[in-house]
């Protein structure tokens, strides 16, 4: 039987970072369930980097149709979880039906991928993020210290059922851990 693989996202997530984890789950035969806020066409975003200027800017991106809502999402069906970044986990963690969804993963030690400005979902599990290990975009440093987490200024960093990683750029070691604990 195929593994089930679960992405939580919304609107604004970074193209990259869930297109890439979509695409490559999808090529190792997984079954891949993109959940947002209520089943539609998301607008994804590209965050990039300009000489110069201190932060990113952001420009639209691809539209990616998800699967199903929060509402709809039964975790234990799932063998792993995807948090991508972007502005989406910004908005989404104040979605009541999310954090059961997250806490699952945790509580039964499922492999969880979390990159970039994900860090800013695990907020709402402060219970469970308490002495862990992460890393994500160092602004992003701040919510991770906040829920009682150490943040770790590395690239990709696996901490238990853990993998994060700062940025799109590091895209390929984080899958690469992220599948290494599925399996």
């Amino acid at each position: 039987m195929s593994k089930k693989i679960l992405i939580v996202t919304g609107d604004a997530v970074e193209a990259l970072e869930v297109f890439y984890p979509y695409y490559r789950c999808l090529e190792e035969g997984y079954d891949v369930t993109i959940a947002s806020p209520a089943v539609k066409k998301l607008h994804t975003v590209v965050h990039d980097f300009i000489e110069g200027m201190e932060t990113f800017v952001e420009k639209p991106a691809y539209d990616l149709k998800s699967h199903a809502a929060f509402t709809d999402i039964s975790p234990e069906e799932f063998d792993g979880l995807i948090i991508p970044g972007g502005r989406a986990p910004e908005y989404i963690r104040m979605n009541e039906a999310v954090t059961p969804i997250i806490s699952h993963f945790f509580r039964e030690n499922k492999p969880v991928g979390a990159i970039c400005h994900a860090a800013q979902l695990l907020t709402v599990i402060p219970e469970l993020m308490q002495g862990r290990e992460y890393t994500a975009y160092p602004s992003c440093r701040p919510d991770v210290l906040a829920c009682g987490a150490k943040y770790i200024d590395e690239q990709i960093h696996i901490h238990q059922n853990l993998v994060s990683g700062q940025a799109w750029p590091d895209l390929p070691g984080f899958m690469r851990e992220f599948l290494s604990l599925l399996k």
